[in-house]
């Protein structure tokens, strides 16, 4: 999806990731340049309008995602792929952490075929490189319904960074964000 006009607009375009909770992946894509906004919500499901309890059943076929909106000409796909596959493993199936069930999984709902495409030769090129132990098993789907998550789910870290779980599994995540994306970071 790309928007933008002859008026000067900023030009912009989508993706949705699933990568776990989605209170960690919408935390770390708050912080980097360029991401105009960061949804989290529900995506590659059957049930129509899922609400949380029911997609942590895992019977609904939805993951955990986050819809985010960004200018490419501050930062490329390239660099928002890199972030991605540094907040998660990529390599467990239907889990991150304690976190467990296809509810979890790792994706990437892409939007166009230049998304797509990028998307596998990154997937290659880190199966290729070592990095890992095993295979990437994230899966590269296109971008269906999504339905935005509850609204006390939004902005969860900034609103609720006290809260253990926020220290113990979101805080370090940032911090490695931080470290490893200096050059991309919302001054």
């Amino acid at each position: 999806m790309s928007a933008g006009n002859m008026s000067g607009q900023v030009k912009t375009e989508t993706i949705t990731f699933g990568a776990g909770c989605f209170w960690c992946v919408e935390a770390a894509f708050q912080r980097i340049k360029g991401v105009e906004k960061v949804e989290s919500g529900y995506m590659g499901g059957t049930k129509k309008d899922p609400k949380y309890k029911e997609v942590c059943t895992g019977e609904t076929g939805h993951a955990e995602v986050v819809r985010i909106t960004y200018d490419p000409d501050s930062v490329s796909f390239s660099e928002l792929l890199k972030v991605f596959f540094t907040v998660h493993d990529p390599t467990t199936l239907n889990r991150q952490g304690n976190d467990v069930g296809t509810q979890y999984r790792s994706a990437i709902f892409y939007y166009t075929p230049e998304q797509k495409k990028e998307s596998e030769e990154a997937i290659a090129k880190l199966n290729g490189s070592g990095l890992y132990d095993g295979p990437i098993v994230t899966e590269v789907t296109p971008a269906s319904e999504f339905y935005p998550a509850e609204d006390y789910h939004n902005d969860y870290y900034n609103h609720n960074s006290d809260q253990p779980y926020c220290r113990i599994v979101i805080t370090p995540k940032l911090r490695k964000v931080e470290k490893e994306f200096k050059d991309i970071l919302k001054k």
